[in-house]
């Protein structure tokens, strides 16, 4: 794993936990055949590597649906 491409990451998504679910369901989906959104550098870049670079790129971003929590904290 590049600890630039890390820092990068962690510029536009400060939290770490949801940083970390981004990389790992990305990771998947390039393992199971998906198109990466940023060229690789070479075919021996490893998934985590696109992942940062994509997300520390902008082209990925994470959506927080807050309505979903708070309904399920009303039902309780």
């Amino acid at each position: 794993m590049n600890t630039e491409l890390l820092k990068q990451a962690q510029l536009r998504i400060p939290s770490v936990p949801i940083l970390v679910n981004m990389i790992s369901k990305r990771v998947v989906q390039l393992n199971a055949g998906f198109r990466p959104y940023v060229k690789p550098s070479g075919p021996e870049e490893e998934g985590m590597d696109i992942a940062l670079r994509e997300i520390a790129e902008g082209k990925l971003i994470a959506e927080i649906d807050f309505t979903t929590t708070n309904a399920k904290k009303d039902e309780s």
